[in-house]
């Protein structure tokens, strides 16, 4: 009954976002300029997205910092019960969780520069 239920909420999942993307596409072409207003569109939107995800990794680092001192405190009332690698490794992971964002601007300018841009087209012009 269980995977039964599964499949048919992973069915309407991919069926909702279908959904979405269909009319976000609809809209960026009804919109006026064809492929570029999509490109456009989904440039706009991949920046979103990389907000999203620094803001989350900031979140998440700070909770399994919290979550660490909490271990840690575990393991000073009870040693045998929590072993004291268990707190370790969740300091380490919250460290790295929040300093994803930098990492990122560094291996973003390390790659690309602090000039960069993005590509297009020309050389030619229109008829």
């Amino acid at each position: 009954m269980k995977r039964e239920w599964m499949k048919m909420a992973a069915k309407w999942l991919f069926l909702g976002i279908g959904a979405v993307c269909f009319c976000a596409g609809g809209a960026a072409f009804a919109s006026g300029s064809g492929i570029g207003a999509v490109a456009s569109q989904v440039t706009s939107n991949l920046s979103s997205v990389a907000k999203l995800v620094t803001a989350g990794s900031y979140v998440a680092g700070f909770a399994f910092g919290v979550g660490a001192i909490v271990k840690f405190k575990a393991h000073k009332d009870n040693p045998t019960t929590v072993p004291i690698s268990q707190p370790i490794m969740l300091i380490f992971v919250a460290a790295a969780l929040i300093f994803i964002p930098s990492v990122f601007t560094t291996t973003g300018k390390t790659l690309f520069g602090s000039s960069a841009s993005q590509a297009g087209v020309g050389g030619f012009s229109s008829f």
